[in-house]
Parts: C-alpha cells; structure tokens; sequence
C-alpha cells in the first residue's frame, strides 16, 4: 500500500504539506494541493483513519441512537426510511455512521455521554425515544457532543432539532374528513410520551375547531403505535360511539389495525367509515382499500438530520430547529358521509 511518506516522496513536499492539503487546510496553494489529490489517486493512496482522526480532533463518524429497534416493527418502516436519509447525506458529507439501539436495560448500563466516548463518535442523532427517557435529560444538560433529535422538541446550542408539521398534517386529515360531510370524527392516538402525539392531537383539535365541530375527549383512544392497538381502540369506538363515522389514526400501522377491526366486526371501510392514517408508510398503498393518509419525508428529516448535525460538527451557522412540510394523500380508505 502506498503510504503517506510514499506520496510526500512522489509529490517532493513533506510529510505535513500532504496532510494540510488532503484534509482541506487553507495555507496549502491550489496548484500544490492539485498535484497532491491527483498523485494520491493515481497511487491508490488511502489515509489511515486513525491517523487522520489524530490530526483532525475528529473520527468523521456519526452515532444514530434510536430506540428498541426489533423485528415487531418491520411492517412499518419509518425508522428504516429515515436511517436511508441519514446515511446517505453522511456518505455524501464523507462521515461514517455507528448504530445504536436503546432499551431499558441499556439505559440502566449505560448513559449517553459513555456511548458516545466508547465508540469515539463526534456527535449523534436521537429517534424514537420517549419523553420520559433518561437519555434526552443528559443531552440536554451535557455539552460534550452535539445531537440532532428527530421528532424530540429540544433545541439548544448544541442540540438541534428535525421534524415535519404533525400540528398542520393533523389538521389537513380533519379537514378532508369534515368536508366529506363526516361530523363525529374519533382519533386513534399514539402514546403520551411521544411529542408527536400531543402535535397531532392539538392538529386535530384545530381542524375540529376550524370546522365548528366541538371537541370530545372521550372520541379519542390510545393505539400505542401499534397495530394490534389500532384494532383494539377501532373495536371500542365501534362499541361505544356507534354513531362514529370517521377515524383519524396518528400513524399508517393503527389505520391498518383499525381496517382490520371493521373489517371483522361487518363495517365496511369506506362505505360505512372512513378512515385517515399519518406517515404514508409503503404498505399503505398497496392494502385495501389504499389508505388515505399524512405523507410525513421520513428521508428528508434523515437526511436534513444528518446535514444540520455536520453544520454544527463543522462549526457553521445552523438553524436549531428543521420543520418540513406534510402532504394529504387522497387514497380510497375515505369517502362522503352516508348518513
């Protein structure tokens, strides 16, 4: 292999001016710098990472801590979508990525900070986690390595933030629904220690109050993002408000239990109630009916998470906080009110 004192030899400079010049230094000229690069690749020179993190200060590599990945949750596959969008803007940027995957028992092991200095890290993006998680109290009280949240609401100087406008998204389902002609709309939330459940649920609240309609708590089940909790809260409505006839689910898996819950107990989905999922999963328009849903750029806040952390990596100028824009996708799980 060829080595840096190989290279430095080939291009008659030192050792140090190879360094300055492959890893973007400003004293090095264009001209020496050029004849540098195009010796190195015409060498099949390759620098020694280690080597290179010792004279940078940094390892180039990113952690991704999400939390309790398992096979459960294949089927939904926002997490694998936005993990596609955080490594391909890290590749782009020349960064290397370590996965973790966080669970209680981790979280008994082992904190944030020891994470990150046991896999020599220079910052992490955080997914997933619950409000009530330990990790998200030591980011924000440590200042050792700078994080991006995606879908967590805390920003500071060295914590951003990345998520799309669920408050909005919500409001746009209600919306649709209401101008179909449906008046007793339920929801199907997720869990209380999201952040995006309490958005969705005031998106939801706002559509109602923008269509006149007055709001009910008691039209509004814990689904625990889950299918299985989709098809649960669907059959209490059923059970309990039988004059429902439109639901709103805070993620694509509850709509997709909640279908299947109409679907054993007769009501038939449009026909006798619509339904609205959030997330524009891919299975969403491939089950039947194609379900009507929240497109959310799960790539984009990958990729937008992995971007801003890099900015504040590289000691640029960042916004702290990255919302991007949903879209309601019209499939065939909604139509006008029958009754």
């Amino acid at each position: 292999m060829t080595t840096i004192k190989d290279l430095a030899k080939a291009a008659g400079v030192s050792i140090t001016t190879v360094s300055r010049a492959l890893n973007g230094y400003s004293d090095v000229n264009e001209k020496t710098r050029s004849r540098i690069k195009r010796l190195a690749k015409e060498l099949s020179y390759r620098p020694n990472a280690q080597a290179q993190s010792l004279v940078l200060k940094k390892t180039k590599t990113i952690g991704v801590i999400m939390s309790e990945l398992k096979a459960a949750n294949a089927k939904d596959g926002l997490a694998f979508e936005v993990l596609c969008g955080i490594n391909d803007r890290a590749g782009e940027l020349n960064y290397d990525l370590i996965l973790f995957s966080t669970n209680p028992n981790k979280q008994l092991e082992k904190s944030y900070t020891d994470l990150c200095r046991e896999r020599n890290v220079d910052g992490a993006i955080l997914q997933g986690l619950r409000l009530n998680d330990p990790y998200l109290k030591e980011v924000v009280s440590q200042s050792l390595f700078p994080s991006v949240m995606i879908d967590i609401p805390l920003a500071g100087e060295r914590v951003g933030h990345v998520t799309t406008d669920n408050v909005s998204g919500a409001r746009d389902a209600v919306r649709h629904l209401q101008e179909l002609g449906h008046r007793r709309i339920a929801m199907i939330n997720g869990h209380g220690e999201a952040a995006v459940s309490h958005e969705r649920l005031s998106g939801y609240m706002l559509g109602l109050q923008e269509a006149g309609i007055s709001y009910d708590p008691a039209l509004v089940y814990d689904g625990r993002f889950s299918e299985e909790g989709g098809t649960e809260a669907a059959g209490r409505i059923l059970s309990e408000h039988s004059d429902v006839t439109a639901v709103f689910c805070a993620s694509d898996i509850m709509a997709l239990g909640a279908m299947r819950s109409f679907e054993l107990l007769g009501k038939k989905v449009p026909d006798e109630v619509s339904i609205v999922g959030y997330d524009d999963i891919a299975i969403a328009s491939y089950c039947s009916p194609k379900l009507t849903t929240v497109r959310q750029d799960k790539y984009g806040m990958g990729y937008q998470a992995a971007q801003l952390l890099i900015d504040m990596l590289e000691g640029r100028q960042v916004r702290h906080k990255v919302m991007l824009n949903n879209e309601l996708i019209v499939r065939q799980s909604t139509a006008r009110n029958p009754f």
